[in-house]
């Protein structure tokens, strides 16, 4: 019975991750590059760049790698933090007069911001799944892996596992690196200012 709540809350989870990581922002970006919404344009590429996280996080859990359930943590803390993080759009948004576009992207971004903390609340006994040795193979780590699993065997079917997995630990590499170079170079040049991005 508790696997089953447990099944049931990681498979919500990664629905409401389609939803708010992928298909609004999505269609947000679309809608601010026709509507000429520079400020969150910028905004939104700037949140493209931080969630790819969530997307090498699931190449690297087809593996079955822990180190997926920490990338998968530390998205879930970087894309609030992104979304508030820089001053100029934050001022530039707020001045906008009030229109839909700004309503919708306020309300997404609030609730992207809510879930995206709840959910990094809610992974962390899942990081036990990266730091105990052989808990990946416990059933409630194997729930955790199922979304990933089925996003292998409908968009990589003949692919195996473990490149697709070193796909993303390149990537995540990658990741790291820009990261690291942004908090302790960039950063220090340019504050929170957002203006170089």
């Amino acid at each position: 019975m508790q696997e089953e709540i447990l099944r049931s809350l990681v498979w919500t989870d990664y629905r409401l991750a389609l939803l708010f990581a992928v298909i609004v922002p999505l269609i947000l970006l679309i809608w601010a590059f026709v509507k000429k919404a520079d400020a969150m344009v910028r905004l939104l590429i700037i949140y493209w760049r931080v969630s790819s996280l969530l997307a090498i996080t699931i190449y690297i859990l087809i593996a079955a790698w822990p180190i997926g359930f920490v990338s998968g943590f530390f998205a879930r803390v970087l894309i609030p933090i992104s979304l508030w993080f820089w001053v100029d759009i934050n001022e530039d948004i707020d001045d906008q007069r009030q229109r839909p576009l700004k309503l919708a992207f306020t309300a997404w971004r609030w609730a992207v911001s809510v879930y995206g903390t709840l959910g990094a609340l809610a992974s962390l006994p899942f990081l036990s799944c990266a730091f105990s040795p052989g808990a990946i193979r416990t059933s409630f780590c194997q729930v955790g892996l199922e979304p990933p699993l089925l996003f292998k065997q409908y968009f990589h079917p003949n692919s195996r596992p473990g490149f697709l997995a070193f796909i993303g630990v390149s990537l995540l590499l990658i990741y790291v690196l820009y990261l690291s170079y942004f908090v302790l170079i960039r950063l220090g040049k340019q504050g929170r200012s957002a203006m170089e991005q």
